[in-house]
C-alpha cells in the first residue's frame, strides 16, 4: 500500500511539473505574440458585436473597423514580428479607414466629420511616430522564431569558432601590410611638408615670386591671372601679334602648352619693368636648387628652354645680363643643330645677339655715303662677312638707281618698299629710318 502511494504522489507531481511548464511556455508566448492575440481577439469580438448589433444598439460602423484592424493587427504582427513596423502600419491603415469614413460624412453633410478628421489626422501622427521609432524591415527576419534564430546563431557561432582555427595567420599579414602601408603614407606626408618648406625657403633666398600665367599673349609675353604682363629677360621670339614673322606662331604656341593655366615662379634681374610697363623677369618652372647652375638653368628655367629647342633667340638688354652669356652659348647649340628658328638660316628669323647689326649699319652707312660722293663700294664688300657682302650688293646696286639726295634722309612710303632696298631693315641712324616702321621701338625699323 505504501508503494503505490508513493508511485501516484511521483506520477502527480510529475502531472503538475508538465501543466505548470505548459502554462509557462503558454504565457511567455501570449506575452511575446500580444499584439498578434489582441488583433485576434479584435476580430473576433468585432464579428460578435456584428451579429449582436441590434441587442446592443451598435451600427454595423464599429464591429466592421474591430474585424479590419484586428485582422490587420495580427497578419503584420505574425509577419514581421515587430512591434514598431507593426503598429505604424495598423495606425495607417486606421488613417485610411478613418480618412474614407470622413471623406463619405463629409459628402453626405454630416456634422461629425469634423470629429472623425481629428481622428484621422492623429492616427497619422501616431503612423510617423511609429515608423520613424522601427528598425528598418531588411533587418527584420519575419519567418524565424526566436527558436530557429538562436539555432541559427549557434550554427554561425561554430563556423566561426572553425574559421578562426584559420584566421589569425590572414588576419596578422593584413594587419602588418595596412600598418606598412599606413607607415609609408606618414612618410610621404612628411617628406611633401619637408620638400614644401625646402621649396619656400629656397624661393625666398633667391627672390622667386610664384603666380599662375592666365594666357600667352606671345613666344616671349604672357599675363597672370591677376592682370599684370610679364615679357621674358633675354630672349626674343618671332613676331605673331602686331606682325607676322617666320615661326612666330610655332613660338607662341609652344609657350602656351607650357606655361598657359600653370603656376611659374618669377624672378627680378634688376630692371623692375620695360618701357610698356611689362615686369621683366626670368621664369622657373620649377624652385631652382642653384639660380647659377647650369644643369638647373637648363632643366628648370623657361627663358632658357626657349632658346635651348629653337624657339627664341638671345636678346640682351643691360643691365638684365646676368643669365645673358648662359643664353648665347645655348643659342649656338641650337644653330650647330639647326633647331626651330635656325632651320631658316644662320641669323634665325628674328632680331638677336648673334645677329651682326653692328656690321650691317657701318656698310649701310659707308653704302649711303658712297653713293653720295660717287666712288665704288668693292672695298667695303671685300672688307664684309660673306652674308654682308651679299646683303650690301643688293643695297649698292638698289643704290645706284634710287640714290639718297644730298641733302641727307631716303624716304619709303612703308616697310615693303624699304625691303627692296634694304632687305633686313635700317637701325636708327640709317637716312632712311622712320619711327613710325620701328613698330616695337627697338630702334631698328623693318626688321624681319
Amino acid at each position: 500500500m505504501a508503494k503505490n502511494k508513493n508511485s501516484g504522489l511521483g506520477f502527480l507531481l510529475l502531472f503538475l511539473i508538465i501543466i505548470i511548464y505548459l502554462i509557462y511556455q503558454l504565457l511567455k508566448w501570449t506575452f511575446l505574440n500580444i499584439l498578434g492575440i489582441l488583433g485576434i481577439i479584435s476580430v473576433i469580438a468585432g464579428f460578435y458585436f456584428a451579429f449582436t448589433r441590434k441587442k446592443y444598439n451598435l451600427t454595423l460602423y464599429w464591429p466592421i473597423f474591430a474585424i479590419v484592424n484586428g485582422f490587420f493587427l495580427s497578419l503584420f504582427w505574425f509577419a514581421l514580428k515587430e512591434p514598431f513596423n507593426t503598429l505604424a502600419i495598423l495606425f495607417l491603415c486606421s488613417f485610411m479607414y478613418f480618412l474614407i469614413t470622413t471623406i463619405v460624412m463629409l459628402i453626405r453633410k454630416n456634422v461629425l466629420w469634423k470629429r472623425y478628421s481629428g481622428i484621422t489626422a492623429s492616427l497619422l501622427v501616431l503612423s510617423i511616430i511609429f515608423l520613424s521609432m522601427a528598425p528598418p524591415l531588411e533587418n527584420n527576419e519575419p519567418n524565424k522564431t526566436l527558436e530557429a534564430q538562436k539555432t541559427a546563431n549557434k550554427q554561425e557561432s561554430n563556423k566561426e569558432s572553425d574559421n578562426n582555427k584559420t584566421v589569425p595567420a590572414t588576419a596578422s599579414v593584413n594587419n602588418e601590410e595596412e600598418k606598412q602601408q599606413a607607415q609609408k603614407e606618414e612618410q610621404a606626408k612628411i617628406e611633401a611638408a619637408k620638400k614644401q618648406q625646402q621649396q619656400e625657403a629656397l624661393a625666398k633666398k633667391f627672390n622667386l615670386e610664384a603666380a599662375t600665367v592666365a594666357r600667352v599673349v606671345d613666344g616671349d609675353t604672357f599675363e597672370l591671372t591677376d592682370g599684370r604682363k610679364v615679357r621674358l629677360i633675354g630672349v626674343n621670339t618671332p613676331e605673331s601679334t602686331t606682325r607676322h614673322e617666320q615661326y612666330g606662331k610655332e613660338a607662341s604656341n609652344y609657350t602656351s602648352s607650357k606655361l598657359a593655366g600653370k603656376t611659374v615662379w618669377l624672378q627680378k634681374d634688376v630692371s623692375e619693368t620695360d618701357r610698356y610697363g611689362r615686369l621683366l623677369r626670368i621664369v622657373w618652372l620649377q624652385v631652382p636648387n642653384d639660380d647659377m647652375s647650369e644643369k638647373e638653368i637648363r632643366s628648370k628655367m623657361f627663358n632658357a628652354d626657349l632658346v635651348l629647342n629653337g624657339y627664341a633667340e638671345p636678346s640682351t638688354y643691360p643691365p638684365d645680363v646676368k643669365y645673358a652669356d648662359y643664353f648665347r652659348k645655348f643659342a649656338r647649340e641650337a644653330r650647330e643643330a639647326n633647331k626651330g628658328l635656325w632651320a631658316y638660316g644662320e641669323y634665325g628669323t628674328t632680331k638677336g645677339d648673334l645677329d651682326p647689326k653692328q656690321s650691317n649699319s657701318s656698310t649701310a652707312s659707308s653704302s649711303s655715303s658712297s653713293a653720295k660722293s660717287g666712288s665704288s663700294n668693292s672695298s667695303s664688300n671685300h672688307s664684309s662677312s660673306n652674308r654682308s657682302s651679299s646683303s650690301n650688293s643688293s643695297s649698292n646696286t638698289n643704290n645706284i638707281s634710287t640714290p639718297a639726295s644730298s641733302g641727307g634722309n631716303e624716304y619709303f612710303a612703308n616697310c615693303t618698299e624699304l625691303r627692296k632696298v634694304y632687305p633686313n631693315g635700317v637701325p636708327s641712324n640709317h637716312p632712311a629710318y622712320q619711327p613710325k616702321m620701328d613698330r616695337d621701338k627697338d630702334g631698328y625699323a623693318c626688321e624681319r
